[in-house]
């Protein structure tokens, strides 16, 4: 396993010397680790400092949007619990919910194994164990994928069954569609290029494709020109598109048609881009990236457009999350017109460059890519503020709305109380 087409050719030469970084096939994205430094990785410890130092982005690095959106949806449950925004009722979730202290700890867990398992790897080459580097990732996939369907009380079994409960609903939509439902899948199409990334990593790891030179073949299984890659850019808007379509039919709302119809702007840029490694250069250049433009515009104002007046309704600038406690940073950002200028110009901005990340021709520009998704993963997480408060409004004119005679009970009581007032 893994004995073929080692990165350590016998000449001792570097097996980049006839590719640059901006060629398709040096896809910052497509293997474990990319060592830049090769020729004798069995020498110095200054060796293998500067071959982790010239790390490219890789596979390690869905790791690490991963372990960052972890800790990231930590501080939401911080600001939530210090909100007047009850999640628990808006999530519909039991009482033995994760917290954000639990949360955070599992991102601790994440940020230790995770660099634990790429310095194993790279210790492991550099030593000439090449087949056990090559197992490291592929030991870090099955782990997380075993303890996360661990059918034992232990990891937090309710939050890992909801989740993937979760993950089921949002595959095969054949219920109707509840909000945890829909803003999961949302936080996905968020993570389409992780999606993408997961797919290369496993294809390299079934093929024996790990620490050897055969991802530079861009023509390969594995390689930047497989139809599987915008298969699964597109998989997330599809089953966004299909709760779409699925709340149209329980609803019949036009709303939810419009919705899906922004979801479907998404296919096009994904599947125009990819077109680039299976059409002729004069083709592409004249017909196709011409194309891929307009549908790029297209897509990234309408999923602005919905952002500010649909998941956020921010039709009045006179609302943001209310403390219970408030504090000098919390009266900073409550009800300040500069929040809502800075979320709305910066959302607009980050639309327009997640989809230059969709674009499969583009995978190669590795440093943009990083960039772009780090940049997504923090849109996002200004966006579920906004969106969970427009929920919590929804849920609480609905309580409002109540007839008298309908006597609430204590919780219901909380929930309504003047306190609450976002």
């Amino acid at each position: 396993m893994f004995e073929s087409h080692h990165l350590r050719k016998p000449t001792g030469k570097s097996a980049f010397s006839g590719l640059g970084a901006g060629e398709p096939g040096n896809s910052g994205q497509e293997s474990y680790v990319f060592p830049m430094v090769l020729g004798d990785m069995k020498g110095t410890t200054n060796s293998l400092t500067h071959t982790a130092a010239a790390m490219m982005p890789s596979p390690i690095f869905i790791w690490r949007f991963q372990t960052m959106m972890v800790w990231l949806w930590g501080v939401c449950l911080w600001v939530f619990s210090q909100s007047t925004i009850s999640y628990v009722k808006i999530f519909d979730i039991d009482q033995n919910h994760l917290t954000h202290r639990e949360i955070w700890k599992c991102s601790t867990w994440l940020t230790i194994i995770v660099p634990t398992s790429m310095t194993a790897y790279l210790y492991l080459y550099s030593h000439g164990e090449v087949s056990l580097a090559a197992s490291q990732p592929v030991i870090l996939y099955i782990t997380f994928a075993l303890v996360l369907v661990f059918p034992f009380d232990i990891f937090y079994l309710s939050s890992r069954y909801f989740f993937l409960k979760t993950l089921w609903r949002i595959a095969f939509p054949l219920q109707p569609i509840s909000f945890p439902d829909f803003f999961l899948a949302d936080i996905l199409t968020s993570m389409a290029k992780v999606f993408s990334d997961l797919e290369r990593s496993v294809c390299r790891m079934l093929h024996n494709q790990v620490a050897t030179i055969a991802w530079f073949e861009a023509d390969s299984i594995c390689g930047s020109h497989s139809v599987a890659i915008p298969l699964m850019l597109v998989i997330p808007y599809i089953w966004r598109l299909m709760q779409c379509l699925r709340q149209y039919k329980d609803t019949k709302e036009k709303t939810t048609l419009f919705n899906a119809l922004k979801y479907s702007t998404a296919v096009p840029v994904i599947f125009l881009s990819a077109l680039k490694y299976h059409v002729l250069p004069d083709r592409w250049t004249y017909v196709y990236h011409p194309l891929w433009l307009i549908s790029s515009f297209v897509n990234s104002l309408y999923s602005f457009y919905w952002d500010v007046t649909r998941d956020w309704d921010l039709s009045v600038f006179t609302r943001i999350f209310k403390f219970n406690k408030p504090t000098w940073w919390s009266d900073l950002l409550y009800g300040q017109k500069w929040v809502y200028y800075w979320v709305i110009g910066s959302n607009l901005i980050l639309r327009c460059t997640w989809t230059y990340k969709l674009s499969a021709h583009l995978r190669h520009n590795y440093l943009t890519v990083f960039t772009i998704t780090a940049l997504e993963m923090l849109r996002r997480f200004q966006w579920i503020f906004f969106r969970v408060e427009n929920e919590w409004n929804k849920i609480s004119k609905s309580s409002i709305q109540l007839p008298m005679t309908d006597i609430p009970n204590e919780d219901e009581k909380l929930v309504d109380s003047s306190d609450h007032t976002v």
